[in-house]
């Protein structure tokens, strides 16, 4: 591993000796980037039986709730070659960067779940608090079966025990609209509302309003459809919905995965005046469309696989929660590793939101980045990005560009100018982006940990006017 120390040291030669330093900015301090974090070793079988060491390993579907105690992630049994363990993974950590083993949250599968599904193992559990009680929202079914129901656990803490109270919601194999119980979040609306999206690729995503006293359904039925897409393919897929509220922009936001589990897995996002909809995205389409074509276009993808220039690449990012502590949101979802797709890991990302009211993903696993106001002198220098393309299944490749100090662009296959608002907003104006075509990107910049090449490095994160995501990364920072 490179020396941080020697690391951070030459990044602030760069920033000193940059040009375009005036006095404002020698009286400033330049912004402080994360300390080199615990990394975690990849594939390593040594550990495939001792939960104690996993950390991040085996980590699929995660939700995540505060609480008193630290932070916990709730997951789906899973387990990298061998039988998982039947009961709701639990991890604990007090900064979002490491992450202890817990336990398993149930003894098994509860009775009643398990003689209307047949599961072996439970997916894509939920946590809620209300008063002084926690609801965990479980979800039992099998591979391609709308036979599936959706449970309800409570408990006085978050780690248990936890009393079973029974099904919320269940649906056959014969369902004529191909309802499918699974992937539960419990929300509030801006009103205090209760409320609990749910569904799964077959018939699209559903919203339905929970009793507060009970936590199940307020009214008979399976409530409002909110996201669909062609079910004819698995490449049609959408399902893992989540639901956040902005009280700055006065929005709900459904995040949604989309395409197959293990290839080419995606997250998108639509946002409503209305927590019953209609989503729609960055262009303006509603996430109930599905006679758009193609259909790919529909929902504004955040962040998908993807691979710089230098170390690991992340495949089939997805089934996402969002955590809102205090003023910052941090995206939590599991990814597989490039070298192989069936180690999925933990992954724990800042999420920032540009001036128009849409969330943005840093490209950097979170390692304890803050928001800062960003110098003008450390811009310049030699980067590499990428956008998140609707059309693009698989991996994103980086390429590379480089920002001059005279406010140029220059790429071996784009060019353009950018301009900077002093604080954290870099804007990027190509005339032909590496990405292809014209576009303007409102970028947001962060001082991050450089995972792949173990080094702090300025990155950014934003959407260009075609309602494309956009990454950046800067790998050198232009001498004076």
């Amino acid at each position: 591993m490179k020396s941080y120390k020697s690391v951070a040291a030459l990044m602030l030669l760069f920033v000193v000796g940059a040009t375009g330093c005036g006095g404002e900015e020698e009286s400033t301090p330049p912004p402080t980037f994360p300390e080199a974090p615990k990394d975690t070793k990849l594939y390593d079988t040594s550990i495939l039986n001792d939960e104690s060491e996993w950390t991040v390993n085996n980590a699929h579907d995660p939700a995540i709730i505060k609480t008193d105690l630290g932070y916990y992630v709730y997951s789906t049994d899973v387990r990298v070659a061998g039988e998982p363990k039947p009961g709701v993974m639990v991890r604990k950590s007090t900064d979002l960067i490491n992450w202890t083993w817990v336990g398993q949250a149930l003894p098994g599968i509860p009775q009643e779940a398990r003689d209307w599904t047949g599961a072996t193992n439970l997916w894509a559990p939920d946590v809620t608090k209300v008063g002084d009680t926690y609801r965990m929202y479980y979800s039992a079914s099998s591979f391609g079966s709308t036979q599936s129901a959706i449970g309800l656990q409570t408990s006085t803490s978050p780690e248990g025990p936890w009393t079973d109270e029974g099904i919320v919601v269940k649906t056959a194999a014969q369902e004529k609209d191909r309802l499918n119980a699974i992937d539960a979040n419990p929300i509030v609306d801006a009103d205090g509302k209760m409320w609990m999206v749910y569904g799964s690729f077959f018939d699209g995503i559903y919203i339905a309003e929970l009793d507060p006293d009970t936590g199940k359904f307020k009214e008979n039925g399976y409530g409002t459809r909110i996201a669909a897409r062609d079910r004819a393919t698995a490449d049609g897929a959408v399902e893992g919905p989540y639901i956040v509220y902005n009280p700055t922009f006065k929005k709900y936001y459904l995040f949604v995965s989309y395409d197959s589990l293990f290839e080419d897995y995606n997250v998108r996002v639509g946002r409503s005046d209305s927590i019953t909809g209609p989503y729609t995205d960055a262009n303006g389409r509603d996430l109930l469309d599905t006679d758009h074509l193609p259909q790919y276009e529909v929902g504004t993808k955040l962040i998908g696989g993807y691979r710089f220039s230098e170390g690991e690449g992340w495949v089939a990012p997805g089934h996402n929660s969002v955590l809102e502590d205090g003023e910052d949101y941090y995206i939590v979802h599991h990814a597989r590793g490039e070298t192989d797709k069936h180690w999925p890991y933990l992954h724990v990302r800042k999420m920032l939101w540009t001036s128009g009211g849409w969330p943005v993903v840093s490209p950097e696993r979170y390692a304890g980045e803050q928001e800062q106001n960003i110098l003008a002198s450390m811009l310049a220098g030699t980067w590499e990005g990428m956008a998140m393309d609707p059309s693009v299944d698989g991996q994103v490749q980086a390429l590379p560009y480089t920002l001059t100090d005279k406010g140029k662009i220059e790429a071996e296959q784009g060019a353009g100018t950018w301009t900077f608002d002093g604080k954290q907003t870099l804007t990027l104006t190509w005339t032909e982006s590496p990405w292809g075509g014209a576009s303007t990107e409102e970028m947001k910049l962060l001082p991050a940990w450089d995972w792949e090449r173990e080094q702090p490095a300025l990155v950014m994160t934003g959407m260009s006017d075609h309602g494309i995501a956009v990454w950046g990364k800067q790998i050198q920072a232009a001498r004076k």
